[in-house]
């Protein structure tokens, strides 16, 4: 970002008049005019004309100082990885000048945007507003500079770029949209629209939840028989989910989780992006139903690790976000035995232990061991994340010799990938490998029947 303050450019129409003067010099010395004459005259003219421009710009930047036009800039407490946000400033003219201007905000190079610069024209004593949009591409700590105003001098000479307003920083967090498409969704029960399966709750789990009246189809065996001659009506027993249990997340942030689609127009975000997503999707789920919820992270750049203790309460997602929200994948190898002998150390607590990473087959000699190991004492659900482009090549549509040696080699990679994951997690049912864009809705469904079959 530029320090400079103020910078003073002349405006087109000032050079326009200089090349004229020039070019009238020449072409009068080329007619035969005597450069004794042409000479003088052509500087006596240039000198009015920069008298003019110095004192154009005198009068304008005096004029400026008394405006006190300023600007109130008006931000979001925060941004969302790929979500458009609308910025807007306020720019207030205290004096009884109008000026002419143009507008810039001056942001990370995180973001794209549109709607500037914006070129308006400030009235005396007035209030203009400047709206334009905003996306960012990566999730950390973005810093907004400082606001560029361009105007005019009063008689056009110049062009006066001032810096004004504070510089911002604000953090742009993982896109906290699928969780508000979740609350939403499972407030009217339309769950099945983002490939989320629902369940009948009445009578099922084992914790007692509440009485209620008997209604057709509820399990004779729940009907409580005090409460039904109490209100002289069938009354049951409804439970609900075991509650209290744990949820911890081991997350891979080496270089298997750098797999980047997007460059191929495959996807919006990367894969570590949508495992990152998922993660909060389901920890936000987890939490909902009364569940503590944990993460740990390993195979990042020194000093880079995060480590959040299982708890309880919807705060818990704050926390997860403010110490997740600037995780990048390094380019580091994951070292899956250290990483459950740690986290099998930090975790007594017989959980659900969910390993987000990318699978390869030459992983299976370190990532084996270290699924027995947790499996000791912990449920464990592998996580993989599988390119799309591979499931698109499979495909498509076969027209000539070429595209299907390409649909074949796809089929051939699918195959034999399913086989390695089948056998590094022991032909597990519960892991998952599966495309990114599936990763939330898969383990959401994942946890409910880890949940409803009392695996925990």
């Amino acid at each position: 970002m530029n320090t400079l303050r103020r910078v003073v450019l002349p405006t087109r129409a000032s050079i326009v008049v200089l090349a004229g003067l020039a070019l009238a010099a020449a072409v009068a010395l080329a007619a035969g005019a005597p450069l004794a004459f042409v000479a003088p005259a052509g500087g006596a003219l240039s000198g009015v004309l920069l008298i003019v421009a110095g004192v154009d710009l005198w009068r304008s930047l005096r004029l400026w100082r008394r405006s006190g036009v300023r600007i109130e800039r008006r931000l979001p407490a925060a941004f969302a990885i790929g979500a458009s946000t609308e910025l807007t400033l306020d720019l207030v003219n205290a004096s009884e000048q109008a000026w002419r201007m143009k507008v810039f905000d001056e942001l990370d190079p995180l973001f794209d945007f549109e709607g500037l610069p914006r070129s308006l024209e400030l009235a005396a004593q007035s209030r203009s507003r400047v709206s334009f949009r905003v996306k960012a591409r990566q999730r950390g700590v973005a810093r907004l500079g400082r606001t560029q105003l361009l105007w005019r001098t009063r008689a056009g000479c110049f062009e006066v770029r001032d810096l004004v307003g504070d510089t911002s920083d604000l953090r742009v967090y993982p896109n906290f949209a699928a969780l508000a498409r979740y609350a939403w969704l499972s407030g009217d029960r339309r769950l099945a629209q983002i490939g989320i399966k629902t369940f009948v709750q009445r009578g099922q789990g084992t914790d007692f939840r509440q009485l209620a009246e008997y209604k057709r189809g509820d399990p004779l065996r729940h009907l409580d028989v005090k409460a039904s001659l109490r209100h002289r009506k069938p009354v049951v027993r409804e439970f609900q989910d075991e509650r209290d249990q744990c949820v911890m997340f081991l997350l891979d942030c080496g270089r298997r989780m750098r797999a980047d689609e997007q460059s191929a127009g495959v996807g919006e975000t990367s894969h570590f992006d949508d495992a990152l997503d998922a993660l909060m999707l389901l920890a936000y789920v987890a939490l909902s139903e009364g569940d503590e919820v944990g993460a740990m992270t390993f195979g990042n750049e020194a000093g880079q690790s995060r480590d959040c203790a299982p708890r309880k309460g919807m705060g818990t997602l704050n926390v997860l976000m403010n110490k997740m929200h600037d995780l990048q994948p390094g380019g580091h190898h994951s070292d899956y035995p250290a990483a459950a002998q740690t986290l099998s150390h930090r975790l007594r607590r017989r959980s659900l232990v969910i390993v987000l990473t990318n699978f390869r087959d030459e992983d299976s000699p370190e990532l084996q061991p270290a699924l027995r190991l947790l499996r000791r004492r912990h449920l464990v659900l592998l996580a993989s994340l599988r390119e799309t482009a591979l499931g698109r090549i499979a495909g498509q549509p076969i027209a000539g010799p070429e595209d299907a040696v390409a649909v074949a080699s796809a089929h051939l990679l699918s195959q034999a990938r399913h086989d390695a994951f089948a056998r590094v997690v022991d032909h597990d049912r519960l892991s998952i490998d599966v495309e990114p864009r599936q990763l939330a809705s898969t383990l959401v469904n994942r946890y409910h029947e880890v949940k409803r079959a009392g695996l925990l």
